[in-house]
């Protein structure tokens, strides 16, 4: 085995003779090299003459990129059933163990979401989450998505800690609140597919009977919608 001597010796000599080493930095004239300790004050010096911009955050927010990683969101169906099955994929693709899911099946009386299971507990510990997006791209029924909300700030530690209410998407008009039975004659696949588009009457009539005072009912939607634009007046 040879020295490390010997190795070196190999590498600066060529043919028998020794490689002058030359540099790829270019040489600089007298004046250059004169000022050359102080070179790197020049882009303070372009700058300092330059008018002054500041961020007036957060009066004026600056939006953000239209795939910007942000806060997460649990998405519904166009009828308002959660996508998210309670798989755990994503919690076991997160590489910061920020992902925590509790699977449970649905019942013919708590049906939120398609097909035999749904998402009962969700938790994302934004405290270790790092945004690199692995979650979304293991989720099979495209459940998660991120959002551009970029203010996660909190006085608290258990604060930063998000449940599923503050995870799941808010209600379109045309959506009902979970629990409630599938569209009749469909199957999970008829949602995953995008068959599914609006809420149908066997729907509504379910929800009617056994929760009569949910708000994502159209008369008590309507109701409220009349009672926000009576505020709305006397604020005016």
């Amino acid at each position: 085995m040879s020295e490390p001597d010997d190795v070196w010796k190999v590498n600066r000599e060529r043919d028998g003779e020794a490689q002058r080493f030359e540099s790829n930095f270019p040489e600089y004239g007298a004046v250059g090299r004169a000022f050359a300790p102080v070179a790197g004050f020049g882009v303070t010096l372009r700058n300092f003459f330059r008018p002054t911009v500041t961020e007036q955050y957060p009066d004026k927010k600056t939006p953000a990129m239209p795939r910007y990683h942000g806060r997460h969101q649990l998405n519904r169906y166009a009828d308002g059933l959660e996508k998210c099955i309670g798989c755990e994929l994503c919690a076991w693709a997160c590489p910061a163990d920020a992902i925590y899911v509790e699977g449970d099946s649905n019942t013919e009386d708590a049906q939120y979401s398609p097909g035999e299971r749904y998402g009962r507990v969700y938790q994302i510990n934004y405290l270790r989450c790092i945004f690199c997006g692995l979650c979304i791209e293991a989720c099979p029924t495209r459940a998660l998505t991120m959002t551009n909300e970029y203010e996660l700030a909190g006085p608290t530690r258990e604060g930063l800690i998000y449940e599923k209410q503050d995870l799941l998407a808010p209600m379109q008009d045309a959506m009902l609140a979970a629990p409630h039975p599938m569209v009749p004659d469909t199957v999970d696949d008829d949602y995953y597919r995008g068959d599914v588009t609006a809420v149908v009457d066997s729907q509504i009539e379910w929800v009617r009977e056994r929760r009569p005072d949910d708000p994502t009912l159209p008369e008590n939607r309507d109701s409220d919608d009349r009672d926000a634009d009576r505020a709305e007046a006397r604020r005016g």
